[in-house]
């Protein structure tokens, strides 16, 4: 078969292209780190001579991959398979079938056009139907409410809005539909948001996420008696957030009785072309209009959305803007054209049953699951599932009760529920989970492989791993539910020094805040807290809380496994904040003590020197009469060296000194008790070996052994005079913060040993040395 070879090149160019693009980042560090500190990556003048395709390929490359150099990215990238390749490709084929003569350009696309809307219509079940390629999903129904506006104001064409002003057209939407878009649709039109009515959902009967057909019809009546056009319905067969389809059969009934056009749209559209629909969703043929996302349901990258209506006016048509006399207008729907056939009828219908045929999978899984609570329309047809972490459940499957553990129960519940969407997205990226907030059942995680399967190639092990995953969080979002209530509690018990934080937005145990008894302090001692708690070896997870949070300078404690001893935690919290207190408080006072600490060591050295004189005699003092004296009667001073302590601000003796060959006042690091010590091997911080009692009266014991020791050795330091500062009223003397013992280290070193010889020893030594040399002689 012949082909032409400008096509053949375009082809070539088009994978080379997409080859080149699909390659991951593959220079090497040092071209990294050159091109991170150079101006390509900020915006510049054209440069005056042309580049290579080759070039601004690499330029485009280093431009998609620039945020994978420092790290992975965390987006999801859509799977590109083959029938995405001819799609790219038909945007290529309509760039250089437009450059084609006037009247073969014109026969081409009418041919592209219709062939693309018999397919579609046959597709989905529309008869007698026309179709509109849009870009933006919305533009079709902007298009269909024009056509609509002229078909009912005659005189619109000629006057314009002025045609209006006699009756006010009315647009009627669901309170379900997806969230601007009747705004958008008066924005479009030049219409009053008062143009714009919103639909209850119901509240006794039915799915509260359908529009309410009883409150239509009287809003219907009250806007005709009102003087009021009621123009156009949209209704959803498949709502943004839940996926319920709304009572088509019902609303169409309605919209007969009332000439009111009815424009339906939504995910659920997609089944039609399934052998086996459902009687809500066939009712959607018999609407006046349809939007259509083929590109999502079928993983088309860059596809047109399709707008399929029944109107026998082709004029109107036309000055709606449904229609084009624009050849190239037409070409919207080459990428598409090629990509149906590529696919085929039974490629098409095998991709949508796929989809279908993942949300059951995934629906009959989570029934597995105790704590989770699910929420679709139809168990035996859910398009999209619904799940979410359920607090009753929870509560239900642990034995226990945690009602009242929080005001804001619901609160609390979206904000786990929205920690389970994001985990689950970030552990299982190709399921395509979102996390959608609606007004009933709040914060769900929203599982919809007709939007998001064909592009991110989700399959039935992704599923299976994503009920893996969730089987792994549920204990976890148990155990922190239920031990919320204990964190407050113990906090309550340590205040005023803690103060409990109730932020209910936070997923996790809590959050807390260090109270100094200087407020000043309060920012920079609960950073530093921060700090070490976080260079904990444990496998909880403190931070500062969300970046726009109301509270600042508090610890969020995140989620917990039920093994964790909540008054440990809490403990060691208030414990190292008193600690990082003490340690600030002693550096603050140190120019002070050290001060007071050398005029008293004066006076000491002053008074040692009297003591001296009064012991040895005047005449010992004198240079050459001492000498001989001590030379027919040596003396024995009493006199001994002494230190300067920094940290204490006090003389010392150094006796001690000598005798150990160590400084005293500085405990062995190594020697130190800490919280790590309480903890048995294979233990982890804040954990209890077992959730019974006897593995935490164990603890308990072993608690109380070393706290008895930790007093005895306290007692044996205090009778050696060891200068140590002095701890809080309720800090032990051993668990010292590490800061404390940083800064006393760097002080210690700089201490001067000031030790005083008594003379008496010096002419000892004197004479010995005259001796020595009396002997030579």
């Amino acid at each position: 078969m012949m082909v032409d070879s400008t096509l053949a090149q375009v082809e070539k160019n088009l994978s080379n292209a997409m080859k080149t693009l699909g390659e991951g980042p593959c220079e090497p560090e040092a071209a990294v780190e050159r091109r991170r500190f150079s101006r390509t990556n900020i915006p510049g003048p054209l440069q005056g001579d042309g580049q290579d395709v080759a070039t601004i390929l690499h330029l485009v490359h280093s431009l998609i991959h620039e945020e994978e150099d420092d790290k992975p990215s965390q987006h999801r990238m859509q799977n590109v398979a083959e029938q995405g390749h001819v799609a790219l490709l038909g945007h290529s084929l309509a760039a250089y079938i437009s450059v084609l003569d006037r009247e073969r350009l014109r026969k081409l696309t009418t041919r592209i056009l219709s062939d693309t809307t018999l397919w579609l219509c046959r597709l989905f079940r529309y008869e007698n139907g026309s179709a509109c390629f849009h870009e933006d999903d919305r533009e079709g129904l902007v298009k269909v409410c024009r056509l609509v506006i002229n078909a009912r104001y005659e005189e619109y064409a000629s006057e314009g809005y002025s045609a209006l002003s006699t009756k006010q057209p009315v647009i009627y939407q669901s309170a379900s539909c997806r969230s601007g878009l009747g705004q958008h649709l008066c924005n479009q039109l030049g219409l009053p948001l008062s143009s714009l009515c919103t639909v209850p959902c119901n509240t006794v009967f039915g799915s509260q996420h359908q529009m309410d057909v009883a409150l239509l019809e009287k809003l219907l009546k009250e806007d005709i008696e009102a003087g009021k056009l009621p123009l156009l319905l949209i209704a959803n067969a498949g709502t943004p957030g839940a996926g319920h389809t709304d009572k088509l059969g019902r609303l169409k009934d309605l919209c007969d009785q009332y000439s009111l056009w009815l424009h339906v749209e939504g995910v659920n559209l997609a089944t039609l072309a399934l052998n086996q629909v459902t009687s809500a969703i066939m009712a959607a043929t018999k609407s006046d209009s349809m939007t259509l996302t083929p590109g999502q349901w079928l993983g088309l990258p860059a596809v047109t959305a399709v707008t399929l209506y029944r109107h026998e006016d082709p004029a109107l048509s036309l000055t709606a803007g449904l229609t084009s006399n624009q050849p190239v207008e037409k070409l919207r729907a080459l990428p598409l054209w090629l990509s149906l056939q590529h696919l085929g009828h039974n490629g098409i219908i095998q991709k949508i049953k796929h989809a279908t045929t993942l949300s059951q999978h995934l629906l009959q899984k989570l029934k597995s699951l105790t704590s989770i609570k699910t929420s679709v329309e139809d168990e035996v047809n859910a398009p999209i599932v619904l799940f979410k972490f359920s607090q009753e459940m929870s509560a239900a499957s642990s034995g226990g009760s945690v009602e009242g553990f929080c005001a804001g129960e619901r609160e609390v519940l979206d904000a786990f529920n929205r920690w389970l969407g994001e985990q689950l997205t970030q552990l299982v990226p190709s399921s395509g989970i979102d996390v959608v907030e609606l007004e009933d059942e709040g914060t769900c995680v929203r599982f919809s492989p007709l939007v998001t399967a064909a592009v991110l190639g989700t399959q039935h092990e992704d599923v299976e791993d994503l009920v893996e995953k969730l089987s792994e969080l549920v204990p976890v979002m148990n155990s922190t539910m239920c031990l919320r209530q204990d964190f407050r509690e113990e906090t309550h018990r340590h205040s005023p020094s803690l103060r409990y934080i109730e932020e209910l937005s936070w997923p996790g145990l809590g959050a807390v805040q260090y109270e100094p008894e200087n407020e000043v302090l309060l920012k920079k001692i609960n950073t530093e807290l921060l700090k070490k708690l976080q260079e904990l070896d444990t496998d909880i997870i403190f931070s500062a809380g969300p970046e726009f949070d109301t509270e600042e300078d508090c610890i969020f404690v995140g989620m917990v496994t039920e093994d964790v001893d909540v008054p440990e935690l809490v403990n060691m919290i208030d414990t190292l904040g008193r600690d990082i207190e003490e340690s600030g408080k002693l550096l603050e006072n140190m120019t002070e003590v050290v001060r007071k600490g050398i005029l008293e060591a004066e006076l000491q050295l002053q008074k040692a020197s009297e003591e001296k004189l009064m012991e040895e005699g005047i005449l010992r003092q004198l240079p050459v009469v001492g000498s001989v004296l001590n030379w027919f009667s040596p003396v024995q001073s009493s006199i001994k060296g002494q230190t300067f302590n920094l940290a204490a601000g006090s003389l010392d003796s150094t006796e001690m000194t000598y005798s150990t060959k160590a400084q005293p006042g500085r405990p062995s690091l190594q020697d130190t008790p800490t919280a790590s010590s309480k903890r048995l091997p294979g233990q982890k911080l804040f954990h209890r070996l077992g959730v019974g009692s006897d593995s935490a009266s164990e603890i308990s014991s072993i608690g109380q052994a070393e706290e008895t020791g930790q007093g005895e050795s306290t007692a044996m330091s205090s009778s050696s005079h060891t200068p140590t500062p002095l701890p809080g009223p309720e800090t032990p003397r051993h668990i010292a913060g590490d800061v404390m013992q940083e800064k006393l280290q760097e002080l210690e070193a700089e201490e001067a040993l000031v030790e005083r010889q008594p003379e008496g020893q010096e002419e000892e030594e004197e004479e010995g040395e005259e001796e020595e040399d009396q002997s030579s002689r």
